[in-house]
């Protein structure tokens, strides 16, 4: 796990949400389909031309919203989240993994709202995933000295196709949660491999792609609890082996939560597309993050 395995986690006295975390992006424009699932304009549903109609002028993208000052963090915030993780480390009781995410969210984090706003990066590098594989599945053409230049990704390897798509949306600039969310990329396409054993890494299906974006989140959300509490896991466990065991079993329940979240954004009609993937991902993040907070109650 690199770092994450002799990282203390986050002090308090220090804003919840780091200053290199990026602000929310402003929604884009709709595209010209509405919400992409519509025909494109000058079609009909059966794909047959209409006449033209007038188009008003698009609305221009509305101004980011002001950045809110970040809470600062109280003294011992993981405190709580600490000892119920210890306990589940001991004993393996789902219970007690449940009331530890919960104190992480709601005492380490104050609430829902602001390990939203602390995964905005993950948002952010979901976006940015989801752009780069939408454009090799199109074929193209990348902008110049791109490491998914075809050119230059012709016969070579799963792995180092891999590496390019890592390197092209995020590269590495020395801090944890760079360093995270490529492992977390390098997982999530990992496990794409493994559910589908035929995939072209280069020309994803569109629920190839979404099932990365899902895999993606949940690995980066899981990193980071693991950078901030981890440690009391491994330390209380009674073995190495049982800690990882335990790290597992966490690492498995914040993906089925994510995954939940994610279907119930599809069954509401929300799905992923590019013009819409910061919102979906971002929601899911909310949804998710409003569960776990409910587990401290």
């Amino acid at each position: 796990m690199g770092t994450s395995q002799s990282s203390r986690g986050s002090p308090g006295c220090v804003p919840m949400v780091p200053p290199w975390v990026p602000p929310p992006a402003p929604p884009p424009n709709p595209p010209a389909d509405g919400d992409g699932t519509n025909p494109p304009d000058g079609a009909n549903p059966d794909g047959q031309p209409t006449p033209a109609q007038p188009q008003p002028a698009a609305a221009p993208n509305p101004p980011a919203a002001p950045s809110l000052p970040a809470p600062m963090a109280p003294v011992a915030r993981f405190g709580g989240a600490r000892r119920s993780l210890g306990n589940f480390a001991r004993s393996g009781d789902s219970a007690d993994m449940r009331r530890g995410i919960g104190h992480y969210v709601r005492t380490g984090y104050g609430g829902a709202r602001t390990p939203t706003r602390r995964f905005e990066g993950t948002t952010s590098a979901a976006g940015a995933l989801y752009g780069a594989l939408s454009s090799t599945a199109a074929g193209q053409a990348p902008e110049a000295g791109s490491p998914l230049d075809p050119v230059l990704l012709a016969g070579r390897s799963a792995r180092e196709v891999m590496d390019a798509i890592i390197e092209a949306v995020r590269p590495a600039d020395g801090t944890q949660d760079a360093e995270a969310c490529r492992a977390a990329i390098k997982d999530a396409l990992s496990e794409l491999l493994t559910r589908f054993q035929q995939a072209d890494l280069l020309v994803l299906t569109p629920e190839q792609r979404a099932f990365v974006i899902e895999r993606f989140v949940a690995i980066d959300v899981y990193r980071r609890f693991v950078l901030d509490v981890g440690k009391a896991i491994q330390d209380k466990a009674p073995s190495a082996a049982t800690g990882l065991a335990r790290l597992k079993q966490v690492k498995d329940y914040i993906k089925e939560s994510i995954s939940a979240s994610f279907r119930k954004l599809r069954d509401a009609g929300r799905t992923i597309s590019a013009g819409r993937v910061n919102e979906i991902v971002r929601g899911a993040l909310g949804d998710t993050m409003q569960v776990f907070e409910g587990y401290a109650e």
